[in-house]
């Protein structure tokens, strides 16, 4: 990576900034204490800003943050950044495969009468297959573990998209 991607961060009005961060991880505090260790003088003190802000999500943030994702195996909805990262994500995801599709929104469906959320987990990589396998494994979890799994995904897909926002 080069210096031009902090120097980008840098240069940003603080409002830019925290905007594009949010589509990373729509969490306010954690945005905005990101923006606030500027100036970055390398690309690794911008992930370990990520790293460090909001130690700890609150089940309000979660779920603020929950709002912006999409239901696995379901295509995101809009143009904005937020939408067209989740269906890159995603795209393991067979939508032409009609019993996994209905398999996946039989356990998205299960999933949030038993937690009150969507099922989040990151996507990137992963099958339809795979990600249903991992859906039926995490309905047993108590909801505060679940709660705490979904903070460590919604992290893990942070700091993917972070990638994205650095690279402009």
């Amino acid at each position: 990576m080069s210096h031009t991607e902090p120097d980008r961060l840098n240069g940003l009005p603080r409002a830019d900034l925290v905007r594009e961060l949010l589509a990373c991880l729509d969490v306010p505090r954690w945005a905005e204490e990101i923006a606030d260790q500027r100036p970055f003088p390398d690309v690794a003190a911008i992930y370990a800003a990520a790293d460090t802000a909001a130690p700890e999500l609150t089940a309000e943030e979660i779920h603020r943050a929950l709002a912006a994702h999409p239901r696995i195996g379901e295509r995101a909805q809009g143009t904005d950044t937020s939408a067209e990262w989740s269906r890159s994500e995603q795209s393991g995801v067979d939508a032409t495969d009609a019993d996994l599709t209905r398999r996946l929104r039989e356990g998205n469906d299960a999933y949030e009468r038993r937690f009150g959320h969507v099922y989040l987990v990151c996507a990137s990589g992963r099958s339809g297959a795979e990600l249903l396998e991992i859906l039926h494994s995490r309905l047993d979890n108590d909801p505060e573990t679940e709660l705490r799994i979904v903070a460590d995904e919604l992290r893990t897909i942070a700091r993917l998209r972070l990638a994205r926002v650095i690279e402009g």
